[in-house]
């Protein structure tokens, strides 16, 4: 019965959706590719950027609000777990040991969400009995908040 039969193509409306990503976090796996691109093309030879300045660089491209919170953070990890190495993930700021990203900053502007997030990943040590919070909203950073925030950094580091 050919009368009952539907396409099964998509509109572009329901590509966006059928795809399931938005146009940010397209960005951010765009940004993603660049990132193993470029580190992929360098030579054994090949000056390495300072991954530390390429996380600064991005923290001053954002708006205000977000820039704040990104370049707090930033002190606040580099000091609590000095053997963390900032490098950009998916276009965002982020610490990892061993290669391995431990904690990451996503910018609210940028996925034009409530809030910031302080999100932490699988190789952090923060399990805790069979549920614990990954990620955290950020509005702004009280003196408890830092002080919180530098121990769960210490302890996903540990």
């Amino acid at each position: 019965m050919k009368g009952t039969q539907t396409s099964t193509r998509n509109t572009g409306a329901a590509e966006e959706q059928a795809d399931g990503f938005t146009d940010a976090e397209r960005d951010a796996i765009k940004q993603r590719a660049q990132e193993l691109r470029a580190t992929g093309r360098r030579g054994p030879r090949a000056a390495k950027p300072d991954p530390e300045v390429e996380v600064l660089a991005k923290i001053a491209e954002m708006e205000d609000a977000d820039r704040v919170l990104a370049e707090r953070l930033h002190a606040i990890i580099r000091a609590a777990a000095p053997d963390l190495l900032p490098k950009l993930w998916y276009g965002m700021p982020a610490y990892a040991k061993a290669g391995k990203v431990l904690c990451f900053f996503q910018s609210a502007q940028k996925f034009k969400t409530r809030y910031a997030t302080l999100g932490f990943s699988d190789p952090a040590n923060l399990d805790e009995g069979t549920m614990w919070p990954t990620s955290y909203a950020l509005t702004k950073l009280t003196p408890a908040d830092e002080t919180l925030i530098a121990e769960l950094v210490e302890r996903a580091a540990g």
